[in-house]
């Protein structure tokens, strides 16, 4: 499941439905950036943020924080939140371009050095440039975690990540 969008969600829509997967999106609608990609199996159209933000945190076994922009922040921080605060079930949050994400993960470090945040805080989310690591911890802390089935797709579905 992905915001349903162009880019990267359009990527991990086109991945799923290529090995076989089902492809959920959950459109933002806005005036023009944003638009329901063609790989999507069913969508739904929401209004506001916070919805799709509820949305996306109940059906989702893990989230792949990618390069992104304020909205792609904004998820971040709320399944953080909701896990660290315990009001929703510890799941994998994975960042995944350390590079593009230095500055946010310096400013947690500041956090944590002022006490506005716990050191036990920062094991609440998972770093990595790897796609064998995101893979292994998601089988580890979601496919396993949460009993569910893994199935070894027909092919690779990774290659549009590969760095240019």
């Amino acid at each position: 499941m992905t915001g349903g969008g162009p880019g990267i969600m359009e990527a991990a829509n086109r991945g799923a439905k290529d090995v076989g997967g089902k492809s959920v999106g959950c459109n933002i609608v806005l005036p023009h950036e944003q638009h329901r990609n063609p790989y999507l199996d069913k969508w739904v159209d929401i209004k506001y943020f916070f919805l799709r933000k509820t949305l996306l945190i109940k059906y989702s076994y893990a989230f792949i924080v990618m390069p992104g922009g304020f909205g792609t922040l904004d998820e971040f921080f709320e399944a953080l939140t909701l896990v660290q605060t315990k009001k929703i079930s510890t799941f994998p949050i994975i960042i995944f371009d350390q590079d593009f994400y230095k500055k946010i993960l310096e400013h947690n470090n500041r956090m944590r050095e002022a006490g506005t945040i716990l050191a036990a805080d920062e094991k609440l989310y998972f770093v990595t440039d790897s796609i064998d690591k995101t893979i292994a911890y998601i089988k580890e802390k979601s496919i396993m975690a949460f009993g569910l089935k893994y199935m070894q797709p027909k092919k690779p579905f990774w290659g549009f990540l590969e760095k240019r």
